[in-house]
């Protein structure tokens, strides 16, 4: 009886065991980092780079939509450069210290990147860095503006002054 007995709560801790602890060794989703939106996100430093994507609609100029999260106690001049149809452009962005700044949504700075030759739906390189700090090369997605949240979003370029004709002393 006995025997009986101890078997049955042999057995009964099996089936236990064995159907509670079938994710003990799975790994945990809440614990993998991802980036949780259309941009992707990398570090320099102590500069965080957040949510960055680029909107065009032809490929040649885009917007960079970029958080940039600066948790020194000074400001820096963060430095975007990337490859464009006619050699290297780089960018200097200021960014105050302890700040989170946005660029390129509605009522903030734009940085607006001129012939990518890339093409909506690639992955354009984009290189990151600021002071001394190594660098960071991000591929950015190029989006169009067919998602509702970038409609407005788009790249323009400023107006360029028209000269006005002035008169010519007579000698």
């Amino acid at each position: 009886m006995r025997a009986r007995i101890a078997a049955s709560v042999v057995l009964a801790a099996g089936i236990l065991l064995g159907t509670s602890a079938c994710g003990f060794f799975a790994p945990q989703a809440t614990s993998i980092e991802y980036n949780a939106s259309d941009g992707v996100s990398g570090d320099v430093g102590e500069i965080h780079i957040r949510n960055g994507l680029l909107l065009s609609t032809d490929g040649e100029l885009a917007n960079l939509i970029v958080s940039v999260v600066n948790t020194t106690d000074s400001e820096q001049n963060l430095v975007v450069q990337y490859e464009s149809s006619t050699g290297t452009v780089s960018q200097d962005i200021p960014v105050e210290a302890n700040t989170t700044v946005t660029f390129g949504t509605e009522g903030e700075e734009s940085v607006i990147l001129e012939n990518m030759d890339s093409q909506p739906g690639s992955l354009f390189p984009v290189f990151f860095q600021y002071g001394e700090e190594t660098g960071v090369e991000l591929l950015l997605p190029v989006l169009t503006g067919t998602q509702g949240e970038y409609s407005t979003l788009l790249p323009t370029l400023a107006p360029t002054e028209t000269p006005e004709p002035t008169e010519t002393p007579a000698a």
